[in-house]
């Protein structure tokens, strides 16, 4: 669980509060599969650990998407909350 003021959080907790997936288990099968990069580095552990500045390339089935992580959120929030917690790069 992410407690106040932690400055990691799950990348698999961090792609659902930020909207990219429905729920942990899309999260984790997309990680696993190889889907994610953080800050360029191929990963398929849905347990890596994402911190304020960290960068993750996300391929989707609507694109590639890359991002900026600038908030750690506590849970999943609205869409216009979850828009405030990554800069889109690309």
């Amino acid at each position: 669980m992410n407690e106040p003021g932690a400055d990691t959080l799950r990348l698999d907790k961090f792609l659902v509060f930020a909207r990219f997936c429905k729920t942990r288990s899309v999260a984790e099968a997309l990680v696993e599969k190889g889907a994610v990069r953080i800050n360029r580095q191929p990963t398929d552990k849905p347990h890596a650990k994402l911190r304020p500045g960290d960068v993750l390339t996300l391929a989707l089935p609507q694109g590639v998407k890359v991002v900026e992580i600038l908030l750690l959120p506590e849970r999943r929030g609205s869409a216009t909350v979850a828009q405030e917690m990554y800069r889109e790069i690309q």
